[in-house]
């Protein structure tokens, strides 16, 4: 969903957002609270809207700026900037079925197939992140403050508006490897994607590797 689609915020702090670079919900997971409330425009009522929609996409502000390890796969450099899905845990639902009951036919297709390809690249079996995220391996992350916690490693989210591709450029520099995706858009930590067909799908499994060997 976007920013502009979100109901209840005010015009002023639509403007706040957009003039930061977020355009979507996703664009906001894992951001400051605290940040957010300097922005001018930005309260804490319409803070509140703001992250009742974003649990609605399985999605959640924190504070500050993560450092990750991997923990599934031995160990691995910090590094800085994670846009973890901080308050998005593991649950013990089945990704397949979640999919399967998608009310979008395309969507449940799409889906589907990124759920072999990601399987597939990785090796590892999925797992629901909250409501609607389906992650792959786990990586450990920690903030400034000390704040510390786990989060997928890969993942995606076949949402109505977009398919939603996390993780991807949270590893090191992808940058050769994102552009040969195709038609894409860019967001803070993650890349979304209006159809799974406008997207190469050799490059994206180029991309899920090169993000999974970190």
């Amino acid at each position: 969903m976007t920013i502009a689609e979100t109901p209840g915020l005010s015009a002023p702090m639509r403007s706040a957002l957009a003039e930061a670079g977020f355009t979507t919900l996703a664009d906001l997971d894992g951001q400051s609270r605290t940040a957010l409330l300097h922005l001018h425009g930005v309260g804490k009522v319409g803070l509140t809207r703001l992250q009742e929609a974003m649990e609605q996409e399985g999605l959640a502000l924190d504070g500050g700026h993560a450092s990750w390890t991997a923990t599934d796969r031995g160990e691995a450099p910090l590094a800085a900037g994670r846009s973890a899905e901080a308050k998005t845990a593991p649950s013990g639902d089945s990704a397949r079925e979640w999919i399967a009951q998608l009310p979008w036919p395309r969507r449940v297709e799409q889906g589907l197939r990124l759920l072999e390809i990601f399987e597939d690249v990785t090796g590892a079996p999925p797992r629901m992140w909250g409501p609607s995220i389906v992650g792959f391996g786990e990586a450990h992350y920690q903030y400034a403050t000390g704040r510390e916690g786990d989060t997928m490693r890969v993942g995606f989210s076949p949402r109505k508006g977009a398919i939603t591709l996390y993780g991807l450029q949270s590893y090191g520099s992808h940058e050769d490897l994102v552009d040969a995706l195709g038609t894409t858009k860019l967001g803070k930590g993650c890349i979304y994607v209006n159809q799974l067909e406008d997207v190469d799908e050799t490059a994206l499994r180029r991309l899920v590797a090169a993000a999974w060997a970190g």
